[in-house]
């Protein structure tokens, strides 16, 4: 197995932890142990992320869409669980990350069955809890919220930067952070807006010459530098520089018109 197999099964077995913490609010203790299995009775599938922690298994499936008959493949996952750890509680969640209403079946009541499993809907749960929160494992978790009728870029520069100020300047920590913000983020195909925002917030504004010019000759011309920055560096949308440096768009095309006349 290489180190990028071995680093995102790493990532994958702590954001099981952070979700079970910090969403479910399941109490876990101890070490955390990922069951990295595909169960392939019935039908090819893997489970988003299962994990065994001291005498229980935890199963946490994303789906960002309906399925109907979801119950049924939740206990088809319960059983295939159960065959390899009958000693075991085993606790089934669903985070539902869905813009329409949910309204996936979550029990199984018929003939002599008596099953059900937990649904969690992320409209329902408050993302300035998660994006304010002090832990940055909470933070990062603030990408399957339901950003409603807000800017995604701004919502994800905002979670990058929480990430950023929690760091406190420990670049490996946030890194790793930044590695589970990707993870989570394809499940909200926010890969783009998260890798702009991440080119964004590399660009250290204090320390660029700009800035330390711009203390003599006008802070606001340091800024449009550092705009004209990110426009060519990381190619980022002027619209999206604005938004984030907090500057009028018309002003920044002129500077950078008067600029271009000057070469």
């Amino acid at each position: 197995m290489g180190d990028k197999d071995i680093v995102s099964k790493e990532i994958i077995k702590e954001i099981g932890r952070d979700i079970s913490m910090h969403i479910l609010g399941i109490d876990i203790q101890g070490e955390v142990t990922l069951v990295d299995k595909e169960w392939t009775r019935v039908e090819k599938r893997d489970s988003d992320i299962v994990f065994k922690n001291e005498n229980r298994i935890i199963h946490i499936e994303i789906q960002s869409s309906h399925h109907g008959n979801m119950e049924l493949r939740m206990l088809r996952y319960y059983s295939d669980i159960l065959f390899e750890y009958k000693d075991c509680t085993v606790t089934q969640y669903l985070i539902y990350i869905g813009k329409e209403k949910c309204y996936m079946r979550n029990e199984i009541l018929r003939d002599e069955i008596s099953y059900k499993y937990g649904i969690i809907d992320m409209k329902n749960v408050a993302c300035e809890d998660l994006l304010y929160h002090d832990n940055p494992s909470a933070v990062v978790l603030s990408i399957l919220c339901d950003f409603k009728d807000k800017d995604r870029q701004m919502v994800v520069n905002t979670i990058l930067k929480r990430l950023r100020e929690l760091t406190d300047g420990d670049d490996i920590e946030y890194k790793n952070y930044i590695k589970k913000v990707n993870v989570l983020s394809t499940n909200r195909d926010l890969q783009d807006e998260v890798e702009k925002g991440a080119n964004m917030l590399s660009v250290n504004v204090e320390k660029t010459p700009f800035y330390r010019m711009g203390r003599k000759e006008g802070a606001k011309e340091a800024t449009f530098d550092n705009a004209i920055i990110m426009l060519e560096k990381f190619k980022l949308s002027i619209d999206d520089i604005v938004k984030e440096l907090n500057i009028k768009k018309e002003e920044l095309l002129e500077y950078i018109n008067k600029k271009n006349s000057q070469k």
